[in-house]
């Protein structure tokens, strides 16, 4: 049997930097790679709340407009022989977002989708790069995708 882990949560920032519109990256210190803000539930916490506060740990970004991305991350952990499923939400920020970041990341960068597709070295990142993108860059999203943080 394979166990299913859902506790865990993850999101892509997006701002127009310098009038083009980019996502956020961060370079993790753990393992040295490119990804963007994911992070595990606490408590009785529900995934929305639990991304804001890891944004905010992460990025010093404080969340005033999210979006349920209608994406699961999905990939299997095989060293630990866990199926981990992971919803996506999606942070438009304001233009020209500033970030500060904690411990858990070196470097940082805002990106378009092609050089967010060459930094990161998992299929499954790339494939919610396309999907964000896709559903919140080229189109406006759906209101029905906005979460209520109240």
């Amino acid at each position: 049997m394979i166990p299913v882990n859902t506790s865990i949560v993850s999101g892509v920032a997006l701002s127009e930097i310098d009038g083009e519109m980019k996502m956020l990256l961060m370079k993790r210190v753990k393992g040295g790679y490119w990804c963007h803000v994911a992070g595990s539930i606490e408590g009785q916490e529900k995934g929305w709340q639990a991304i804001v506060r890891e944004f905010f740990e992460e990025t010093q970004i404080a969340v005033s407009e999210l979006y349920n991305a209608q994406f699961l991350e999905q990939f299997f952990e095989a060293n630990v022989n866990v199926l981990q499923i992971i919803p996506v939400f999606a942070v438009l920020c304001p233009p020209n977002q500033p970030v500060i970041l904690n411990k858990e990341h070196s470097d940082y960068r805002w990106v378009g989708l092609d050089e967010a597709k060459t930094l990161v070295p998992f299929p499954g990142q790339r494939h919610v790069y396309d999907h964000v993108w896709a559903h919140f860059v080229e189109n406006a999203p759906s209101v029905h995708m906005k979460v209520n943080m109240r």
